[in-house]
């Protein structure tokens, strides 16, 4: 209720939700404020929606109720604790191991940055570094997704990242990007939208129907076509479910988009979204005008037209993406097969900028005045992804990406020979875009073995009625296999995913 009065405000000026939502939290400051009353929240989402009532109130009371529920996590001097599924297995700032139930968790560490940063708590601040690390370098997905296990919807043991019976909940990768988005506002550090670009286009967008009446709960990054693993309902999206969280999450999230975009602080405009828009920024108490159009991700160009009416200096920070520099996620947990020479290009007003990167971003600092336009292209190419040693769920396997988008294979594409489709390691591939597939989107084929694969979005599986899929396939030379019964020799796959991994 807290986050809806905030968004009905904010977008009509409107107080009459708001009011509603202030008086609940009145309550409860006088209920749990400056009170012996020591329980926590059984869901940790008030907190940011207290936060966010105190930046438009300017209430202290809501601020300092949001770091008492946090505070309270894992004390147990006051009351008996609740354990890691709800995070109060330890105070807050003594956890470094993103445990427990994902959605939860995220929440709790979104509300702890906003907590790092309006109080400048060098504690928390610290705490929500170590969670973050433990989450990008043992317990992420490739596709962003967080969240190995159905039971507890938890998170499981470092790398333990299994396929078929991934849970990945969609309002996970929700409040995934809630947490990234913080954490980049704080630091002004791309990384977070790196893993915030790979959440948004793959773990979140994949929880809707391309029709947009029917819902993952969970996303695994396989499918058998047998296993009924979204809410033990079906192996494809369903219309609702009893709980009906992820849908509506998919619902408010999506006009949020907007606000990921942008950013400024000071004299500086940050681009850390590439699709097409315009918008009326103010930058310094004065208005930029910018105007994006762009096919991304389907194609690596992006053109901005940066309009200012009067004489005006300031930094424009464009963010290039991981991907664009050989980086899968930050970390070594996911790394690419080979590394590829192509790197990205920036034209301004048809001059081409040596630029280097800081902090993921190309700064370009001038007196801006009338329109300029400047060109972004970005190297796409078909990429080969492997994982760390650690993740025994994917040794000998290998997943495709172009540009910010994980592929699949799916049995419907593929109806002959599904269940041997591999990668070779030196595969060769081509791209085109498929306009009437899919609400229109690029399909990648594999161009080197007998029986070639043919490659979708891995966001729009499961749009076609219930088949196999598969994000991650076996990587060995096709010399290499029993050409009888295709079943791939365990000691090539060691072999290699060895040799690839040093």
């Amino acid at each position: 209720m807290f986050e809806a009065a905030t968004a009905h405000y904010w977008a009509t000026g409107k107080r009459n939700f708001l009011d509603i939502a202030i008086k609940n939290a009145d309550l409860l400051v006088k209920v749990f404020g400056d009170t012996a009353n020591y329980e926590v929240p059984g869901h940790q989402i008030i907190e940011t929606g207290l936060i966010k009532l105190y930046q438009i109130t300017d209430n202290a009371d809501y601020l300092k109720l949001a770091k008492k529920f946090l505070d309270l996590r894992g004390d147990v001097a006051h009351r008996k604790i609740h354990g890691a599924y709800n995070q109060d297995h330890l105070p807050v700032t003594q956890q470094d191991e993103v445990v427990g139930h994902a959605v939860r968790a995220v929440y709790m560490y979104a509300g702890m940055t906003d907590i790092a940063a309006i109080y400048g708590d060098k504690s928390y601040l610290n705490a929500v570094n170590n969670l973050w690390d433990n989450m990008v370098n043992k317990k992420l997905y490739v596709t962003g997704g967080i969240g190995a296990r159905h039971d507890g919807e938890s998170f499981g043991d470092n790398y333990e990242l299994p396929n078929l019976t991934a849970y990945n909940e969609t309002c996970a990768a929700i409040g995934s990007v809630y947490w990234n988005d913080r954490l980049f506002r704080l630091t002004g550090n791309s990384k977070y939208y790196d893993i915030l670009e790979r959440t948004l286009y793959n773990a979140l967008i994949a929880g809707i129907s391309l029709e947009g009446t029917e819902f993952f709960y969970p996303n695994p990054l396989e499918s058998d076509g047998k296993y009924k693993f979204n809410a033990g309902v079906s192996c494809t999206r369903h219309a609702w479910f009893d709980c009906s969280c992820c849908p509506t999450n998919l619902i408010r999230f999506i006009p949020y988009i907007p606000n990921l975009i942008y950013a400024t602080e000071g004299d500086n405009l940050y681009v850390n979204l590439f699709m097409s828009n315009k918008a009326a920024i103010p930058v310094q108490g004065k208005t930029v005008e910018i105007e994006q159009v762009s096919n991304y991700p389907w194609q690596g160009n992006v053109s901005f037209n940066v309009k200012t009416d009067q004489p005006q200096k300031f930094t424009l920070k464009i963010r290039i993406p991981g991907w664009a520099k050989n980086e899968v996620t930050p970390g070594m947990l996911y790394t690419y097969r080979d590394k590829s020479d192509a790197t990205f290009q920036i034209v301004l007003n048809g001059s081409v900028i040596q630029s280097q990167v800081k902090t993921g971003y190309v700064e370009i600092t001038k007196e801006w005045t009338g329109d300029n336009r400047i060109e972004l292209v970005l190297p796409m190419e078909v990429r080969q992804v492997i994982a760390s040693q650690e993740v025994s769920a994917d040794q000998g396997l290998s997943s495709i990406e172009y540009g910010p988008l994980v592929y699949c294979v799916e049995e419907i594409d593929n109806r002959t020979h599904f269940d041997q489709l591999s990668i070779q390691p030196q595969a060769r591939f081509s791209v085109a875009m498929q306009k009437d597939l899919l609400g229109g989107v690029n399909v990648i084929y594999e161009e080197t073995g007998n029986d070639k694969a043919m490659f979708v979005p891995y966001y729009a599986w499961a749009n076609r009625g219930v088949n196999k899929m598969k994000v991650w396939l076996p990587t060995h030379d096709f010399e290499e296999y029993d050409k009888n019964n295709y079943c791939i020799k365990r000691s090539i796959i060691n072999a290699v995913s060895t040799t690839i991994c040093k």
